[in-house]
């Protein structure tokens, strides 16, 4: 939320800063895991229920981000447990929370599976909201469910641990019918809107992190920690174990458009842009998206990609409790996502604004 800091229940919010639905059902109520019903005891009710009930969407906080160190400055010298075979026209793809890529690099992400290339995905945080490991993989299996519409097929897909050279474990999903296709997290606790992390993983997160304010971040799932060094090297095997011809990622800290993104985007954005260059991936061949600023752009997503991208949205809103939406015009009429859905902005390096 733009104006509201965590409640003092300690409550927890909805991932970005997801709105409720539309309409008055009690679901309808809900913004960031709070029952509108309860607003009287939290002191604060009138100012968030105005925030259910505007039409434009979040704003995340700006604070500012140290660079990122340290970079790797050499690729590992053995393969990574986490290598993938090479594919076609490999798309490694960043991003902070699961949603991003079907909010933001839609319509593009449906070409690129509908094109038969390779498609590599990686999320950094959890998204959990403060809400723990089962909300973080009801929001992983709505992902999966969204690129089984994509791909169309529902075969069953297969789930992996993995300890990365870096130290690190992740967690990979591959279609057992289709591996050109993997998704991969490492689920780091959500950084919230406010950029301070929630009450329940220790009001940390990436912005945290890489302004050194806390020395490593626990993932949800009770993986080893990482520190900024070892999360730099983690991002970098990722991408160099995918064989890697492209990237797509988050709007960096350093760009204009990053002014009211959500702070993860915005770190994951910077880390991506800052590793790149160490696995041999060339300056014009990362693409990043505007997030949440993207609503103040004009509408460019029209007529059957507006409804292939809706489609694909509301297949992961339904593993969502807290976005889920009843049909296109339910989904378009959310605040915030019923922008963002029309919209679809990519930025190379030399477009970015930098600052």
């Amino acid at each position: 939320m733009s104006d509201i800091d965590e409640p003092s229940t300690g409550e927890p919010s909805p991932p970005e800063g997801a709105p409720a639905r539309p309409g008055l059902s009690r679901r309808a109520l809900l913004f960031g895991g709070i029952a509108v019903g309860g607003l009287a005891a939290l002191g604060g009710g009138a100012l968030v229920y105005r925030e259910i009930r505007r039409s434009a969407g979040p704003e995340g906080t700006w604070v500012k981000l140290s660079p990122i160190v340290p970079v790797p400055d050499a690729l590992p010298r053995e393969q990574s447990p986490a290598f993938e075979e090479a594919g076609t026209e490999t798309t490694v793809a960043v991003w902070a929370h699961a949603d991003d890529d079907i909010i933001f690099a839609n319509p593009h992400l449906s070409t690129v599976i509908a094109s038969g290339a390779t498609l590599r995905t990686i999320f950094v945080t959890a998204g959990d909201a403060g809400r723990g490991l089962a909300y973080a993989q009801q929001r992983e299996a709505g992902i999966r469910a969204a690129y089984d519409m994509m791909r169309g097929s529902t075969a069953p897909w297969q789930t992996r641990e993995i300890t990365l050279l870096s130290g690190a474990r992740v967690t990979r999903f591959v279609p057992s019918d289709d591996p050109r296709l993997s998704v991969t997290v490492l689920r780091l606790p959500d950084g919230n809107l406010s950029a301070k992390g929630f009450p329940s993983t220790g009001d940390a997160g990436l912005t945290q992190l890489i302004n050194g304010i806390v020395p490593a971040l626990k993932p949800i799932d009770d993986g080893p920690t990482l520190d900024a060094g070892r999360l730099s090297d983690t991002i970098a095997e990722l991408i160099h174990a995918a064989g890697a011809d492209r990237i797509t990622t988050n709007i960096p800290h350093e760009s204009a458009f990053a002014r009211g993104d959500h702070p993860d985007h915005s770190c994951v954005g910077s880390l991506v842009r800052a590793v790149a260059p160490a696995v041999g991936i060339a300056v014009d061949a990362v693409t990043y998206y505007i997030g949440y600023p993207s609503q103040h752009e004009p509408a460019n997503v029209f007529g059957t990609e507006l409804d292939g991208k809706v489609d694909v949205y509301e297949t992961y809103a339904a593993h969502d409790p807290v976005v889920t939406c009843d049909g296109p015009a339910a989904c378009l009429a959310q605040p915030g996502f019923g922008q963002w859905l029309r919209r679809s902005y990519a930025k190379g390096d030399a477009e970015l604004r930098l600052a």
